[in-house]
């Protein structure tokens, strides 16, 4: 039986008591079976919701900063994790480019 990472510190050591996952690393309790009220909710382009390890492509040429390096429309990438940030909400492995923080306003789900 595999238990989920934990929402707020991303911790593998969950244990489940009762109706209750507890993660050990920073005392969070939650009911899997309830939605979080703390979630944080990022849509694409097109307005549709995001979640870890969907597959989007970006919509527009995206320079990279610091870099001379730009990123195409089309692009493909892989969202490893989302963060509850203005700038940059999505943390993802990019096709040719490495990892890197994308703002989920300019992807659209694949």
């Amino acid at each position: 039986m595999s238990l989920p990472n934990c929402p707020k510190c991303d911790s593998k050591w969950v244990y489940q008591d009762q109706s209750l996952l507890i993660c050990p690393e920073c005392a969070y309790e939650w009911n899997p079976n309830e939605p979080d009220e703390d979630a944080v909710v990022v849509t694409d382009a097109n307005g549709t919701p995001l979640s870890a390890g969907d597959k989007v492509t970006l919509v527009k040429d995206l320079k990279i900063k610091g870099s001379s390096q730009v990123l195409k429309i089309g692009t493909k990438a892989l969202i490893r994790q989302i963060k509850d940030s203005k700038d940059h909400q999505l943390d993802c492995k990019v096709d040719g480019a490495g990892e890197m923080m994308v703002t989920a306003k300019f992807v659209k789900k694949a």
